[in-house]
């Protein structure tokens, strides 16, 4: 990156996961608290690789360890905990926009109501930002292999003019299809809600189609959408008609290098397809996913996108610039962000 610390450039980030990214220290800390005894490993070296998912054959594998982080945040304190310490990692890793999301759904078990959780959750989120001035919006999740969607994102909407901006399908792709799902997108959208779903993870080109068909305004994973187009040396010339159209309407991919490695999408970093879709003029955005699961923070995957794809500091100004625009937060807010990024990077140009 043209001998710029990755951590000094502004980031934003569209998709990362609350409870796929708490500190091993925090999950040892809330374990011990809460009387879980289930975790993998009790030292902090030992837990962090038993829960680093490099080794992961599938999607459905790497998502299994979520069941000890969700676990031990089934509190109050621990999910405030888990995400004031995510906005302040987030602002340590030079983020300056982040939308987090989590099920709301799944943090109920010991006598939470899902608007505890949330409430919860946008304590946490506004303590880091009052002591770093990041600015983080929140979007809840639903599980596409479960019931109950509806009332998760009535939950959701009571929080609109409270830190809440988008909604999410998350979860198993394949058989499991957004159109099940339908009237808890709709309560959602009617609140205001934007609504971005999980698609072209787990699942070719047709799970991204669904989730467009319905009302996806931007797409989570979206990177098998590669497969509807024809390469030829490292290069796409030619593409089908849904990746045509994602392209002409310009609809955010929220790509996140490390984690699709981990899922099996791609071998390894310059076999992602992320550089071809950025060079295709796919609007594509950097995105941790789970920074505990795959082991980085925004910075490293900034840095791993620069040095794979010899993205330049115009690329990542472009990029972040593109990122903050896609976001469902305060329109205003956004803007200023914009502005206040192009100045950084503009004097990060001017020292090279």
């Amino acid at each position: 990156m043209e001998g710029i610390p990755a951590a000094r450039l502004p980031k934003a980030v569209l998709h990362d996961h609350l409870d796929g990214g708490l500190r091993i220290d925090t999950l040892l800390d809330l374990a011990a608290g809460s009387g879980y005894d289930a975790l993998p490993a009790t030292t902090p070296a030992h837990l962090a690789t038993a829960m680093y998912q490099a080794g992961s054959s599938s999607l459905e594998e790497y998502l299994a360890d979520f069941a000890h982080t969700v676990a031990v945040m089934q509190t109050a304190p621990a999910i405030e905990r888990v995400a004031y310490e995510c906005a302040v990692d987030h602002h340590l890793a030079g983020v300056t926009y982040a939308e987090i999301r989590f099920g709301s759904g799944l943090l109920t078990e010991q006598g939470l109501t899902q608007e505890d959780a949330i409430e919860a959750a946008l304590t946490g989120f506004r303590r880091g930002s009052d002591e770093t001035g990041i600015v983080i919006a929140t979007i809840i999740s639903a599980l596409r292999h479960q019931m109950g969607s509806a009332d998760v994102a009535t939950a959701a909407s009571r929080f609109v003019a409270q830190g809440v901006v988008g909604f999410d399908l998350a979860g198993p792709e394949s058989g499991y299809p957004p159109s099940d799902h339908i009237p808890a997108i709709n309560i959602a959208r009617d609140a205001g809600l934007g609504i971005t779903l999980h698609a072209g993870e787990g699942a070719g080109p047709r799970s991204i189609s669904d989730a467009l068909n319905c009302g996806a305004q931007r797409i989570g994973h979206g990177v098998r959408i590669i497969e509807d187009c024809r390469v030829d040396g490292g290069t796409i010339v030619d593409m089908g008609r849904l990746a045509q159209k994602i392209l002409d309407a310009q609809i955010p991919l929220e790509l996140a290098i490390s984690s699709n490695l981990h899922t099996g999408v791609a071998a390894t970093a310059a076999e992602h397809p992320f550089g071809m879709l950025y060079r295709a003029g796919f609007n594509v955005s950097i995105n941790t996913d789970n920074r505990l699961m795959s082991g980085i923070n925004m910075a490293e995957e900034f840095a791993l996108a620069a040095d794979t794809f010899d993205l330049t500091l115009d690329d990542l100004a472009s990029i972040t610039r593109r990122t903050i625009a896609a976001g469902f937060g305060d329109e205003e807010r956004r803007a200023e962000l914009v502005r206040l990024a192009d100045d950084r990077y503009a004097a990060a140009t001017a020292e090279t």
